[in-house]
């Protein structure tokens, strides 16, 4: 151990090697054997120190503060160039997150597949607000365009696109209803009837706090008339 360090895992191999030679482990796993000749021959590297990274710009105070390097043992955070592009769609259309995805990929080169200079109808992907971000990039590296001229060529051909497919959605269900089909309640339907009784137990609940106030008022109106008259009472009899 060294300043709070452990290097426990580093001495991982010459532990599993030491139990698999003695008699500790009796029934030794034949899965033993992949992982430790994988790691004896490439060993997990022990450098504890990360190069400094060339600094493009220069700081702004040339103090002693300023040339110690920070966070050296932090990770370097990776941006890529879709992340911004990606975080502007998805604030100006916040529901396109509500809609269901598959994520799934056959070989890991499903990406090699897509050629954005063709639109964003792409083979075995459907049609998504990572769509418009590929296209969005396509246009600002391939044709030049700016971010905000590019974001609107790719955000209108989304638009057209989703009106498509609602409009393909809505007859597929003319046709079948047509030939019988029955599809229950529509969300719509769900949630006024929710509404509905939400708003009868409220007014129920109204109902009752307003009988409850009332009679309150009552009681309290009709302990101030006794009181009177008794008060009224005796008068009379002191006179």
């Amino acid at each position: 151990m060294v300043r709070g360090r452990k290097f426990l895992a580093a001495r991982v191999l010459a532990t599993a090697e030491s139990h698999l030679a003695s008699s500790i482990i009796r029934d030794k796993p034949n899965v033993a054997a992949p992982w430790v000749h994988a790691v004896r021959h490439i060993p997990p590297a022990e450098v504890l120190t990360r190069p400094y990274p060339i600094q493009h710009t220069e700081p702004r105070d040339r103090g002693r503060a300023a040339q110690r390097p920070r966070n050296l043992f932090r990770p370097t955070a990776i941006v890529h160039p879709e992340d911004q592009l990606r975080q502007d769609f998805y604030r100006d259309h916040p529901w396109e997150l509500a809609r269901p995805k598959v994520v799934l990929e056959l070989d890991g080169k499903d990406a090699r597949l897509r050629d954005w200079s063709k639109g964003l109808r792409q083979p075995g992907m459907a049609l998504s607000g990572e769509s418009v971000v590929q296209r969005q990039l396509w246009l600002m590296e391939a044709r030049g365009l700016s971010k905000a001229r590019a974001y609107d060529v790719a955000r209108k051909e989304f638009y057209k696109l989703r009106q498509q497919q609602e409009i393909e959605r809505r007859i597929a269900v003319e046709e079948a209803r047509m030939f019988g089909g029955y599809f229950g309640k529509t969300n719509l339907q769900v949630g006024m009837e929710l509404e509905d009784v939400a708003y009868e137990y409220w007014k129920k609940w109204a109902g009752d706090e307003i009988a409850k106030l009332e009679a309150e008022r009552t009681a309290a109106y009709a302990n101030v008339v006794d009181v009177a008259a008794e008060a009224a009472e005796g008068e009379e009899v002191e006179l």
